[in-house]
């Protein structure tokens, strides 16, 4: 079994926060910046891919905070997830711009974020600095982190993929 610090294999990408703490300090330890993001990548599209690209050319490697299946329900509503947990995350661990995938259980990420201090927080173009959730801009700041924003491609989205296949539009 390889270790949970290699960031080649999908199966390791996925990591407990405590592996991705040690694989941060190893990261830190060599001079490589890190990015995070989160989010659900409940079905992931093109303009998932193209976010992540770009969060990835902001530091050396990228780590994915993505919320739980409890997380999503409460955020997006009773029908979503509509992929379990550990799928989404081997998909994003499956893309080679990505280094790492956490699994959070709470409604916010801030514990994470707190204990993973990354150099870059990347987040889509709908938010703000002022419209980041509290805690987690409180940690980030805490952290000394960087906070980029993505625009996003135009004609994607979760809802809007989830519109299209059930017939009514996009």
């Amino acid at each position: 079994m390889k270790e949970a610090t290699d960031m080649t294999d999908p199966h390791t990408k996925v990591m407990t926060l405590e592996q991705a703490v040690e694989a941060r300090l190893k990261l830190a330890a060599e001079g490589r910046k890190l990015a995070v993001t989160n989010g659900c990548f409940d079905l992931l599209h093109r303009g998932h891919a193209e976010y992540l690209m770009q969060a990835r050319s902001l530091a050396d490697a990228l780590f994915v905070l993505i919320n739980s299946d409890e997380s999503v329900r409460a955020l997006k509503g009773p029908t979503r997830p509509v992929n379990q947990e550990l799928d989404r995350a081997f998909l994003l661990a499956c893309l080679e711009f990505v280094d790492g995938v956490v699994v959070f259980r709470s409604s916010r990420c801030d514990r994470e974020l707190a204990a993973l201090k990354p150099d870059v927080y990347a987040k889509g173009g709908d938010y703000t600095v002022e419209s980041l959730d509290p805690s987690e801009r409180a940690a980030l700041l805490e952290a000394g982190a960087e906070i980029r924003f993505i625009p996003f491609v135009p004609g994607y989205s979760t809802t809007g993929t989830l519109k299209k296949a059930a017939g009514k539009g996009a």
